[in-house]
């Protein structure tokens, strides 16, 4: 009788909770001024306009509506539920620039935290602006230098296998670059971020235990159709026990485990480098890698005590690191690949540049001297760029400028956009990336020349991004605090294997689709269920 009590307990609290969580979905739309902002009608008031947005390509959709209803409107989310889209670059400068007025959702953060911790991707307001404080200077250019070898090494590592499966007939090797080039920045992340060795580009090694619970966790965010986010929206995805709820709390015990382990090395190795005094001196400490950079900032001396982060903080990092150092850099150079093997003059004129560095280990500052293939990473990161769009939430009432007017569903002229606190919107990042109204009309096409003839329109500069007036790595305090990190890594890449290989699609270009969850993964449109990017690779004739 107990346990039926307890188990009618349970489903009761469960009911209770969805018809709070969906009484407030539905009442919010008609209490928010967005509701006469135009947009899409929807086909389900269920699921509103997801399913067309899961069937386009990362941005697509919202390029069509932008088209058809301007560059201020909104589209449904499940169960009435709306979210504002603005393509407006002051608009958009506004919410980055404020963003802790204007946080991710609290849902968002609650299954980000479930899945990553509660690092500095996760944390908002006070709690972010202390982590990033703290970890500011291991991202910093003179330790990035230092760092330049790892990303070479590594490089030059990939590139000998890849030679090493070019048949001796002369024909071309077939290779998933996805799948490598992933592979080789997992380990750069591991020796970079906190000095663990993967051996991931090791095939004859057993699977890291590490890598496989990373790799558990993050394709748990790969998989999502309509349904899943119906149970998201609804809030009963993580009441409900799954099997991908299991695993991902086994992942991330490993991942704990591991990551405590590294940290009391860390930590070991800082305080005996401590001063005779006892103090930690921020230039006491030779470790560079990332983790222990942020350790030894932790306990530095000038740091007050109610300023430095718990084990806990430092460890939910890792993710951090991982997907900032990994996923995103793999993700970027694969498709920066897949541009220059559509465009093989870009790819001509970027191996004459790199052939002409005399050695095969630039230092950082020799590799960002290199301009066209600075303007390649540009043009990658414009076209396409690795993470398609962020999502926030108005935490006050507010009222949004923007830099040309809309006109409402009554017809009014409006020079601004009202939101009251609970309202959602998407930072569309394609979308601005390749507006035609700020870039031109050949604005979906890669060419990187557009950087260096001094042809940039006017209305680029508005693009509020940390980064190359692109949105790619965002604006504001919560910009992506690796963009350093990630656009050197990509050039040491890019420099070794163009310097190496001449790369052409395996696959005729209509066969390649994308996939978003996360970042944005190549994959072929006959074979949906697993990304790849399939080139045929040939050795450079010196």
């Amino acid at each position: 009788m107990f346990l039926v009590n307890v188990l009618l307990s349970a489903i009761a609290a469960i009911v209770a909770y969805t018809l709070w969580h969906t009484a407030r979905i539905l009442l919010k739309p008609l209490l928010s001024p967005l509701k006469d902002i135009p947009g899409p009608p929807s086909s389900s008031w269920l699921f509103g306009n997801v399913k067309e947005l899961m069937k386009a390509g990362p941005g697509e959709q919202v390029e069509r509506w932008a088209a058809q209803y301007g560059h201020v409107f909104k589209f449904k989310l499940p169960m009435g539920s709306v979210r504002l889209v603005t393509l407006d670059t002051k608009a958009i400068h506004h919410i980055l620039s404020h963003s802790y007025d204007y946080p991710k959702p609290e849902d968002a953060q609650r299954d980000l935290s479930r899945i990553f911790g509660a690092g500095l991707l996760v944390v908002e307001g006070e709690e972010h602006k202390r982590q990033k404080r703290i970890m500011n200077p291991a991202f910093g250019p003179i330790h990035l230098r230092e760092m330049t070898s790892i990303f070479f090494d590594k490089a030059i590592q990939l590139r000998d296998i890849w030679l090493s499966q070019i048949p001796t007939s002369g024909e071309p090797a077939k290779l998933d670059a996805l799948s490598w080039l992933s592979r080789m920045t997992l380990d750069v992340i591991g020796l970079a971020g906190f000095g663990y060795n993967f051996e991931a580009l090791n095939t004859n090694q057993r699977p890291d235990e590490l890598n496989q619970a990373f790799s558990t966790i993050f394709q748990s965010q790969q998989n999502s159709n309509a349904i899943s986010i119906l149970l998201m929206w609804t809030g009963l995805r993580r009441l409900l026990p799954t099997e991908q709820s299991r695993r991902i709390k086994e992942a991330r015990t490993t991942m704990k485990r591991i990551g405590q382990q590294l940290l009391e090395e860390k930590k070991k190795a800082v305080r005996e480098s401590m001063a005779t005094d006892g103090k930690v001196e921020k230039k006491a400490f030779d470790g560079q890698d990332l983790l222990s950079l942020l350790v030894k900032a932790n306990m530095a001396e000038d740091i007050p005590e109610n300023q430095r982060l718990t084990d806990d903080q430092v460890l939910a990092q890792v993710p951090t690191f991982m997907i900032a150092g990994h996923e995103t850099s793999s993700t970027g150079v694969t498709w920066a690949l897949y541009a220059l093997s559509l465009n093989t003059s870009a790819q001509s004129k970027l191996r004459s540049e790199l052939l002409s560095v005399p050695t095969e280990t630039p230092s950082m500052d020799e590799l960002n001297a290199l301009p066209y293939l600075d303007a390649v990473v540009r043009e990658m990161l414009r076209v396409h760029p690795p993470v398609p769009a962020t999502i926030r939430v108005a935490g006050k009432d507010d009222i949004i400028p923007l830099n040309k007017p809309f006109v409402d569903q009554r017809g009014r002229e409006q020079s601004i956009i009202r939101v009251s606190k609970g309202d959602m919107m998407s930072v569309s990042i394609v979308p601005i990336n390749r507006s035609k109204e700020i870039w031109g009309e050949d604005a979906h096409e890669f060419k990187p020349e557009r950087w260096l003839t001094h042809s940039i329109p006017d209305a680029v500069t508005a693009v509020p991004g940390i980064w190359g007036n692109v949105l790619s790595f965002l604006g504001g305090p919560r910009a992506c605090i690796g963009y350093r990190f990630s656009l050197v890594e990509m050039k040491a890449i890019i420099f070794t294997l163009i310097r190496a290989f001449e790369f052409e699609l395996a696959v005729p270009k209509e066969e390649i689709g994308k996939k978003s969850m996360i970042v944005t993964r190549p994959l072929l449109l006959s074979d949906p269920k697993r990304n790849q990017l399939p080139l045929l690779v040939r050795p450079v004739k010196r």
